[in-house]
């Protein structure tokens, strides 16, 4: 089945939301061995959609529209539709009831557009919104699928998971079901890791593998199908355990796991707890591992100094190290990382100092950062050189800094992630 997604509205030409929608649908439709052939965007208007649907009918079996379902005249995405396919609209009577019920209980009177929010295409499979008000369609021709779901994503999302993703399954995987398994990678880029699996990802059948770059991490999706998860798994572990043998040391965990959340389950694991010495992050790190519930079990605390003063006022760094090294050294990022460590007498003690950009700092050419460990009676030093924007520098670094802690734990503790 080819397919193809058309997002309705003239917000989104004119950049004012981004399509989140087209991303998030595109990746459900990979998981059921869909292929996307194209993105369309197109506005409010009837006539540039009519010119779209006929487009996307002489290139792909189903198409999926996002947006132009709500109460206003320029929601025009239902009404276009029917014209084109020479459909009738009809009033859904569960749809209306839900409408209806909510201005009810809000005191507030139903006007007709609100009405019009109930109108189906005669002989659609409804698909029921639990986030909003407009029905989403599932619509079937002699030659085509449609499917026709709202704009805001809270409303699209789950419909599309709960409500159309069954009916496609159903039409294409012949009562099959899907499994889909993530594995998650750091420390390695995602043109390096396609090559090291390139064989394995050429001649793939069941499951698919799907490498994806993603937050300055990789990760790669295994999808099966099977007549029991059971069976798709079976399918799954094959494949993995060969991934794992190649580049398993850069693995930190699966599914919805995150670097944040696995150290902090690693931490609490072997009781250990963590401080942390902040230069160019200026508090990032604490800040992504106190987005983890709990982690107050690992995280003690830490400091901020961003400049030499309060290197050397704050956490004691010898004002000769800073001037023989500069503060973007090995020796200082050391120095930061045993300082902090004793200061708030914890097991681990991080720093992290560098040049995030645009400018070159401490003598040193911008996205050069320095991470140091301490961790036990050993200081660990790791030298990166980053190539993005600033910000994205400093929220790299601080990805890299909990690789490398991950990394010394496991080894220390011999133990896979």
């Amino acid at each position: 089945m080819r397919a193809e997604i058309i997002a309705v509205g003239s917000e989104l030409l004119l950049g004012q939301i981004v399509n989140t929608n087209a991303r998030f649908i595109s990746t459900q439709l990979a998981e059921m061995g869909i292929t996307i052939h194209f993105h369309t965007v197109v506005g409010d208007n009837k006539g540039r959609l009519v010119e779209a649907i006929r487009i996307a009918e002489g290139r792909a079996d189903l198409i999926i529209f996002s947006g132009g379902l709500g109460p206003t005249k320029d929601d025009l995405t239902k009404q276009t539709i029917a014209d084109h396919l020479h459909a009738k609209l009809v009033i859904d009577q569960q749809a209306l009831s839900f409408i209806a019920d909510f201005f009810a209980k809000r005191g507030r009177p139903m006007t007709d557009n609100n009405r019009q929010q109930a109108l189906v295409l005669e002989g659609a499979q409804v698909l029921k919104n639990d986030n909003g008000m407009a029905p989403g369609m599932f619509y079937r021709t002699s030659t085509h699928t449609y499917i026709l779901l709202p704009g805001p994503p809270k409303e699209l999302e789950p419909m599309f998971q709960f409500e159309a993703k069954p009916l496609l399954a159903e039409q294409v995987l012949d009562n099959q079901l899907i499994f889909s398994h993530v594995i998650r990678f750091y420390g390695i880029g995602e043109a390096e890791l396609e090559t090291e699996l390139l064989d394995l990802i050429e001649n793939q059948t069941n499951p698919t593998i799907a490498p994806l770059a993603t937050d300055s991490e990789v990760t790669i999706r295994l999808t099966a199908t099977g007549a029991t998860e059971d069976e798709a798994w079976s399918a799954i572990k094959d494949v993995q355990a060969e991934i794992l043998n190649r580049v398993g040391k850069y693995v930190y965990g699966y599914n919805n796991d995150s670097l944040a959340q696995k150290l902090k389950q690693t931490l609490i694991a072997h009781h250990l707890t963590i401080s942390a010495a902040e230069s160019m992050t200026a508090g990032l790190f604490q800040a992504e591992l106190a987005s983890i519930p709990g982690m107050a079990e690992a995280l003690v605390g830490g400091v901020v100094v961003y400049n030499e003063e309060t290197k050397i006022k704050h956490l004691g760094i010898n004002k000769e190290t800073i001037d023989t090294f500069t503060v973007v050294s090995r020796e200082v990022a050391a120095e930061m990382a045993k300082k902090v460590r004793e200061k708030f007498a914890t097991d681990i003690g991080v720093s992290i100092t560098g040049a995030a950009g645009p400018e070159g700092h401490g003598g040193q050419p911008a996205g050069t950062v320095w991470i140091g460990i301490a961790y036990k009676e050993e200081v660990h030093t790791y030298e990166l050189h980053l190539a993005g924007m600033r910000n994205t520098n400093r929220i790299r670094a601080v990805k890299f800094a909990i690789h490398y802690i991950l990394r010394i734990i496991m080894n220390e503790n011999r133990s896979n992630i």
